[in-house]
């Protein structure tokens, strides 16, 4: 996608303060924090949203668990807990166009909201 901000990062057009990279996902640190860790998950592949992943992806999206487990534990949260949010479409709270999970930790959360 030629405007997807996500795609640009992927792409290494825009900078970010990137903490993982391998050949399906990348992962930086969100330029708008909400806890002490947060950091964005973010495949490679555009996919738009969660309402466009298939059968084909099933191996990618368990890759980006895996991912979130292993900072999870370089970041030193996984012993506490942390969350693992994805937003889907405008009502969801998703405001970029492309699939990323959001891997929160470093203090404590409350359910709903927060």
């Amino acid at each position: 996608m030629n405007n997807c901000i996500f795609c640009k990062i992927v792409e290494k057009q825009i900078p970010s303060e990137l903490v993982y990279e391998d050949e399906l996902v990348c992962a930086f640190k969100d330029i708008n924090p909400t806890a002490p860790v947060h950091i964005l998950v973010v495949p490679k592949q555009h996919i738009e949203s969660l309402n466009e992943i298939e059968d084909n992806h099933k191996q990618l999206i368990g890759h980006v668990f895996i991912v979130a487990k292993l900072l999870a534990d370089k970041f030193e949260i996984k012993e506490k807990g942390f969350r693992i949010v994805v937003n889907c479409g405008q009502d969801g709270g998703q405001t970029v166009n492309h699939l990323h999970f959001h891997l929160l930790g470093g203090r404590k959360f409350s359910w709903p909201a927060g």
